[in-house]
């Protein structure tokens, strides 16, 4: 009853004898029973069998109108009714012990000095500490009622959270999809309006490449290495479309292929640097794409010799900024793109990101 009084989950006599409740009755009970024993006449073994049994009681009777009854009239607070039921319980539970130790045929117990002021004593010491001991326990689980509740808001405010940003994360992949497949799209457009010969191949390719590409939008956390064998594939594809303007080169540290990638992150940048870069140069350029694991961090540079980031060119574009917002979602502020000028021309993105390994 006393230093116990968790949230009332538990109902009938679970409640009533819950483990937690008697073990904390019995420690307060067997403290004051000791005390009182170290000045009594009776013997410490009397005074510590009357404490605990008046403990019990109060247990039992702060249990009892903790559930019943259980609609209370508007006036009257349960708190109140089971500090009053404790109250009144030391003082009955009293008179109860004290009728059933008399033995029979012997005069009552009020009419024997000693038992009548040791009957006195116990009303009194019950009445003074049972009922602060209650409104202990009430405060108690008042609090511990409290911190559960705010756990379980903060746990579903959390989960609520997650799903946000899930469901955001899952939009932005489904707008880079189409971003990519629309970009792609046009440049075939481009051959097959130009009567290119190169056009019925760029196709094939690109119906090759798809058929690998899509299912893979939808997963929320691919390999370095599958994202890089999207990037070749996308590479294949482009120098179809200008052979003589583009040329590539992927090199990728093996410890870092296992590593969890964005989707489509790499592929991005690639086709990015093809776009805003190679596209408007005359002369073409060049894209090296080179992937390195130091300690626990994964570096991710692409590079190419387009115009760079100058009036004809640059690194602007949808596809960048839903990156930054994916990689934000993915790993919050703990990874990092950089966009930077490339000596003597071109452009520089580095995707900075924590080494995991993907599930």
């Amino acid at each position: 009853m006393t230093a116990i009084a968790e949230p009332t989950k538990l109902r009938g006599l679970a409640l009533l004898l819950n483990w937690p409740r008697l073990r904390a009755t019995m420690k307060l009970s067997l403290v004051l029973g000791f005390l009182l024993g170290l000045g009594w006449d009776p013997g410490m073994q009397a005074a510590l069998v009357r404490v605990v049994a008046l403990g019990l009681v109060g247990m039992l009777a702060f249990g009892i109108f903790e559930q019943w009854p259980r609609r209370l009239p508007g006036w009257l607070a349960r708190w109140a009714l089971q500090v009053f039921a404790v109250a009144l319980a030391m003082p009955l539970g009293t008179y109860g012990f004290y009728v059933l130790s008399t033995d029979p045929g012997a005069p009552h117990f009020w009419q024997v000095k000693d038992r009548r002021e040791g009957f006195v004593m116990f009303c009194i010491l019950g009445l003074l500490i049972a009922p602060w001991a209650a409104l202990a326990a009430l405060v108690r689980q008042k609090d511990a009622l409290a911190r559960e509740q705010a756990l379980a808001f903060e746990l579903e405010r959390s989960e609520l959270e997650r799903q946000a940003l899930d469901a955001r994360l899952h939009l932005l992949q489904a707008q880079m999809a189409p971003h990519f497949l629309f970009n792609t799209l046009a440049n075939v457009q481009a051959l097959v309006d130009a009567g290119s010969p190169k056009a019925a191949a760029v196709l094939r390719s690109l119906s090759a490449y798809l058929r690998a590409a899509v299912p893979r939008l939808r997963n929320s956390a691919p390999t370095l290495e599958q994202e890089l064998q999207l990037v070749r594939a996308y590479l294949e594809l482009m120098q179809m479309r200008i052979p003589d303007r583009l040329q590539y080169r992927v090199h990728a540290d093996p410890a870092a292929l296992g590593q969890r990638c964005p989707p489509m992150s790499v592929l991005t940048l690639v086709e990015n640097a093809v776009r805003h870069g190679i596209d408007p140069s005359e002369e073409g350029g060049r894209i090296d794409i080179e992937v390195w694991r130091r300690g626990d961090r994964c570096l991710i540079q692409v590079g190419d010799t387009g115009v760079g980031l100058g009036p004809g060119g640059g690194a602007a574009g949808s596809g960048l900024t839903m990156l930054r917002d994916r990689l934000w979602l993915g790993f919050g502020g703990r990874a990092e793109l950089r966009i930077g000028a490339q000596q003597p021309r071109g452009v520089l993105a580095e995707l900075d990101l924590p080494a995991e390994e993907a599930r």
